[in-house]
């Protein structure tokens, strides 16, 4: 979906149409969640704090994030692409793939899933197909706002060997930035590389591993049955927490929604963990493994407070989480890769 929350908004906010729009919390450490197409061109993008989204551009209308309605709207597109297509996997409030394996036309059928969705909820989307969620999800990233771009492997390849390999989802701004110190600047400079090469840059998994993403290589499938494998709560505080016994209420109130939320939805889980982040933006993380699955709050918060205790953060601390983990569906069973399969990605 295109600029989702803020498209979502101006439904009903139209007042707001064709003005710089972001939509951020209001505390100051938020950050933002979406920025409309006449916001990003002050240089206003996902993730940006919010208080220099206020000073590149002042003159910004900011929303509060409103999930519980931005869930409700992502249910309709949803709906709206399983009435098009039998096999979809959401991976998120406003993202999915959808097989077309077997369609003649998959170019005809994409427009047509394109034009539904913007029927049924009045929302537009960019749709990019290709022969696996790689090339899909690259795809309709490359065309934004209400695109639609159809390409091969090696169509793919062609048209973005010169960029960085930032582009690639999976290829994060650390692991670029040690590619940049080899001279690896461009995706066709690491498609490449030798694995030998690469291993022993990265190691023996995600050396090669970096390479076939380079060339567009995905052997991932269409997940219909999505499990959560552990669920979490987490907070970022306006001002630091100074010691355990700032830390320990907050903790003890994320593990209480995180169980009441367990409750309501009959899961568990065997692992507990905590996560810290300090105000030199370290992350640290503690768990523990449990004998058996945990739900219930008197089971699971005593393990988070002696996780917390020993970790016992010597620094100022910006954000607290806890998890459970460890909730994998062993009854739950996935198809295996389908020769030639098509991936939509919206």
């Amino acid at each position: 979906m295109d600029a989702f929350y803020v498209n979502v908004e101006l439904q009903r906010r139209p007042e707001l149409k064709g003005l710089p729009v972001v939509v951020a919390g209001s505390g100051p450490r938020s950050v933002v969640t979406t920025a409309s197409y006449e916001a990003r061109k002050f240089g206003i993008f996902s993730a940006t704090p919010a208080a220099r989204a206020r000073r590149l551009c002042p003159q910004a209308v900011f929303v509060t994030p409103d999930l519980d309605f931005y869930r409700e709207r992502s249910k309709a597109v949803m709906e709206a692409l399983r009435a098009q297509v039998d096999t979809v996997e959401a991976v998120s409030l406003d993202e999915a793939y959808l097989d077309l394996t077997g369609v003649e036309r998959p170019n005809a059928a994409g427009r047509r899933i394109k034009e539904a969705v913007t029927r049924a909820t009045g929302l537009a989307c960019s749709i990019g197909i290709g022969p696996n969620k790689l090339v899909a999800k690259v795809a309709s990233d490359a065309d934004k706002p209400d695109g639609f771009l159809m390409l091969t492997a090696e169509q793919a390849r062609e048209r973005f060997g010169s960029s960085p390999p930032l582009l690639i989802p999976g290829i994060g701004p650390k692991t670029a930035a040690k590619l940049e110190g080899r001279g690896i600047t461009r995706l066709d400079q690491l498609a490449r590389l030798p694995d030998s090469t690469l291993s022993d840059w990265f190691g023996t998994r995600l050396g090669p591993h970096l390479a076939a993403l380079a060339r567009f290589e995905d052997d991932r499938i269409l997940e219909t049955d999505r499990v959560r494998k552990s669920e979490s709560r987490e907070t970022t505080f306006d001002t630091d927490l100074r010691g355990l016994a700032e830390m320990e209420p907050v903790l003890a109130d994320l593990a209480r929604q995180l169980c009441d939320d367990l409750a309501r939805h009959g899961r568990s889980g065997r692992t507990v963990g905590i996560k810290v982040r300090t105000d030199d933006f370290q992350i640290h993380t503690r768990a523990r493994t449990l004998p058996a699955p945990v739900s219930a709050l008197d089971v699971l918060w005593p393990v988070a407070r002696d996780l917390l205790r020993a970790l016992d953060p010597p620094r100022p601390v910006r954000l607290l989480g806890v998890r459970v983990a460890g909730m994998e569906d062993p009854q739950i069973t996935r198809p295996g890769p389908v020769a030639g399969q098509l991936e939509l990605s919206v």
